[in-house]
């Protein structure tokens, strides 16, 4: 960053309030933006978080139609769900609003009807993807069919999630509804269009030339995106909910939600500073040329952003442009997509109930596995290693050793320091540089390696206390531990300043177990931070372990949400060739008793049954070992096919017959067999 900006502007993607946040939105949005707006604070440089729920669209009232419930109450409750998770969780936002507030509406329209008034917009009429039977036109996400690149069945009329091509409607092979499974026709409708073409030029430069520092996967996809070419694209869709287009002749028409959302940070800015004057004009943080403007968001929006919106401003003309966007990729949940559909997620509110208290161990393991640059993973074993081995044995073991300490020799008196030795210095000068390191990779929004750093101050502190044995000295040199125990003690306390963006409800709880009331970022690296006679309360552990039972409710959990899955997702097996009632009456399926069953050696899917059939014992060879144990089948009645024709096996086993089972949505077999016990022997009719 070459410009000394004033104020800093930071936003983050508005959700949609159809659904609750997951850890996904977190790992790729709102925690990386957390960790910068603390660190700026900590620093003392002005800054506004602005967040807030988008409430427009066609996801709200897809969910209103499946609730049959209205849109209001869709967006009122998911906005309450959304807010109050954060706040929670700890994300720090100066204000969280929604789009349906009244200051979003009137600022929306102003802008829209500025650009109308100014000629901005190219207005024409075009043919739109229509559902006859509903009789409503369809919004991209809203329009399924098969992507032209992959062939996967279920592309969006945008994207395909599958090979995570960006695609238009038109291009979709016999796309549908994807509500109602509707095949679609064209209609004509009127709407007006943002002619991104005639911004080409200018984004071209102003993205490729003059921000050459974004992130590689951000510049990347801008610069795929202009090298194809920009095309007119509509701000208004023919929806009942949003805001109305403020022109005579567009009745049943809104501002489409790509349009409306991004305006949100503006009005949600605007609502924080009229009911807080202190903090200046809500113009001062979106038109001054001093103050910085960041949008953290998901890849998803990149076009968006760093397109789409920029392009909405520079037509405005009054607005500033972001100066970064610092998007992350996708984070998978156990090898698989997260999915908001299929409810295959670890949602932030669940995480808050079913495992309290812990929200500085999730943040830390989804900056740790931060998808900065590519898409990563998150597993529960790999939570419960990264709280155990490090929170735990790393940071909250340094930390623990030297409070304990503390009260054991000087009864949690910080004791004096004494002269220095060449290794006492060689520590100092190790977490003094960590300071620097910090504010580089913070400044450069490369999170994950700033806790990593963060987490390199712990490690310090644990190798000094463990190569000074102040335990083995205390009865030799008890002048020695004094020093020992005041630089591990300053170590603490600059721990607590290291992790406040990251970790915040840990670093208040070491901040109140050391005394340390006032703090900022440039104390950060110095000796002095608790003073010589200062008595600090009785500690206790920083964190604790995360046990096993935790994360196997967890796995548990996220397995159901797959069977549930597969069991909605299962389609049965179409009907086989139509046979004759003389073809059927050729087959004898009869029922037996089952007198034995035994697993077969060297062959693990084969039981070896012997059946009571009413005429003479059989032997039947079945390959179901895998679901039944052979002591559960004695004694029980089955269905077999009497007249198959004999077949042996490598082993010299000979199956005389067939015995019938299902298989279920799951893959599972079972016995088929009667409801009530009947004669061995007796023939199915």
């Amino acid at each position: 960053m070459n410009k000394q900006f004033k104020r800093t502007t930071v936003t983050s993607a508005l959700p949609y309030a159809n659904g609750p946040v997951h850890i996904g939105h977190l790992a790729g949005v709102y925690v990386p933006a957390d960790i910068y707006v603390r660190y700026l604070r900590l620093k003392g440089r002005p800054v506004l978080f602005i967040g807030g729920s988008d409430e427009h669209g066609v996801p709200v009232t897809i969910r209103a139609r499946k609730e049959g419930i209205s849109v209001q109450q869709v967006v009122d409750r998911y906005h309450t769900l959304i807010k109050d998770s954060f706040e929670k969780f700890g994300i720090s936002f100066d204000i969280y609003s929604r789009t349906t507030s009244a200051t979003h509406h009137k600022l929306a329209s102003d802008f829209f009807r500025k650009l109308y008034d100014e000629g901005k917009f190219v207005e024409k009429v075009s043919e739109q993807f229509y559902d006859e039977q509903t009789q409503h036109f369809l919004t991209d996400r809203n329009i399924r069919g098969e992507c032209p690149r992959c062939h996967a069945a279920d592309a969006y009329g945008d994207q395909c999630e599958k090979c995570g091509a960006t695609l238009s409607p038109e291009e979709l092979i016999n796309p549908y509804n994807a509500e109602t499974g509707n095949p679609l026709v064209r209609k004509a409708t009127k709407h007006w269009y943002l002619p991104l073409d005639q911004y080409q030029n200018w984004l071209e430069h102003w993205i490729l030339d003059e921000h050459k520092e974004w992130r590689p996967n951000v510049y990347g996809q801008c610069k795929s995106w202009l090298d194809s070419g920009l095309h007119p694209r509509a701000v208004t869709r023919d929806l009942d909910w949003g805001i109305p287009v403020p022109v005579e002749g567009a009745e049943g028409k809104v501002l489409y939600v790509w349009f409306d959302a991004p305006i949100g940070y503006i009005s949600n800015t605007k609502e924080l500073c009229d009911a807080h004057p202190e903090l200046g004009s809500w113009e001062t943080w979106w038109k001054d040329p001093d103050t910085r403007l960041v949008h953290f968001i998901g890849k998803d929006n990149i076009v968006f952003h760093c397109i789409v919106f920029p392009a909405m401003l520079k037509a405005h003309g009054d607005y500033i442009l972001p100066d970064n966007v610092p998007s992350n990729e996708f984070l998978n949940l156990e090898g698989n997509k997260i999915s908001t559909s299929k409810n295959y997620a670890v949602w932030l509110h669940e995480y808050l109930q079913e495992i309290p208290g812990r929200q500085d161990e999730l943040r830390y393991v989804l900056t740790a596995n931060a998808p900065e640059t590519k898409d990563n993973d998150f597993t529960w074993a790999d939570y419960q290693a990264r709280c155990n081995n490090e929170l735990v044995a790393v940071y909250g073991n340094f930390v623990n050793r030297a409070l304990q300490l503390t009260q054991k020799y000087y009864d949690g008196v910080v004791p004096e320091c004494g002269e220095l030795t060449d290794f006492d210095s060689a520590t100092f000068g190790e977490f003094a540089g960590i300071k620097m390191r910090l504010e580089e990779l913070l400044e450069n929004f490369k999170f994950r390696d700033a806790q990593k750093e963060a987490m390199n101050l712990a490690r310090i502190g644990n190798k000094y206390i463990a190569d000074s044995e102040p335990w083995k000295l205390i009865k030799t040199d008890p002048e020695r531990v004094k020093t020992i125990i005041y630089i591990s003690l300053q170590l603490t306390a600059n721990l607590a300043i290291a992790f406040e963006p990251f970790l915040p409800f840990s670093s208040k709880r070491l901040r109140n177990m050391i005394g340390m009331e006032q703090f900022n970022w440039e104390q950060l690296g110095s000796t002095e931070l608790l003073p010589t006679g200062r008595k600090l309360p009785k500690p206790s552990l920083l964190f604790s372990k995360i046990e096993d039972e935790v994360i196997q409710a967890q796995m548990e959990k996220l397995q159901n949400t797959i069977k549930a899955n597969m069991e909605a997702e299962y389609q049965t097996a179409p009907i086989k060739e139509t046979v004759s009632f003389d073809d059927f009456q050729k087959v004898d399926i009869r029922v037996g008793t089952v007198l034995a069953c035994e697993r077969v050696p060297k062959m693990k899917k084969l039981l070896k049954f012997t059946i009571a059939d009413g005429l003479e014992n059989r032997t039947i060879i079945s390959g179901i070992a895998q679901w039944y144990e052979p002591e559960q089948l004695v004694g029980k009645q089955v269905l077999f096919v009497a007249n198959l024709a004999p077949r042996e096996f490598k082993n010299g086993l000979v199956s005389e017959g067939m015995i019938l089972s299902a298989e279920n949505w799951d893959g599972n077999i079972c016995l088929a067999t009667t409801a009530k016990e009947v004669k061995p022997g007796s023939r199915l009719c």
